[in-house]
């Protein structure tokens, strides 16, 4: 089974975002970050989930997915496979499209303080594209 943190920052809401992705397999560890343009927070949560499965598919692709998640919206938006938000709707579908090619694929909600590395990843994107501290 892998395990997958993910988080999404923003600077400003909208604003310049990052997500970051990191991946614990037996006992390597994987570690992602992404510039993701101006996006809400919540869009770029929507959006690091995105770039695992992506990265999953391409290194992972038989392996059962346990993805972790400090976004409450996210988790349950991907547990209801439901979301009244339209800007959530298409990435929803993407999320079940990548994830239907996964034997198994789970999502649960951790607290801030579980996923600091996803945090500082996300983070780290949104620092090296704008050069400027982000806290």
């Amino acid at each position: 089974m892998i395990e997958v943190f993910t988080d999404g920052a923003s600077y400003g809401n909208p604003g310049p975002s990052g997500a970051g992705v990191y991946i614990k397999h037996e006992q390597q560890h994987y570690r992602y970050s992404f510039f993701l343009g101006d996006f809400s927070n919540h869009v770029a949560e929507f959006q690091a989930v995105i770039k695992a499965l992506m990265i999953c598919k391409d290194k992972f692709p038989t392996d059962i997915l346990s993805f972790r998640s400090d976004s409450r919206i996210v988790v349950d938006t991907i547990e209801k496979n439901y979301s009244k938000n339209k800007l959530f709707i298409p990435l929803l579908h993407q999320i079940s499209e990548h994830a239907s090619d996964f034997p198994h694929f789970f999502i649960k909600w951790i607290p801030e303080k579980q996923n600091r590395q996803a945090d500082t990843l996300a983070r780290q994107a949104i620092q090296h594209q704008t050069n400027r501290q982000y806290s």
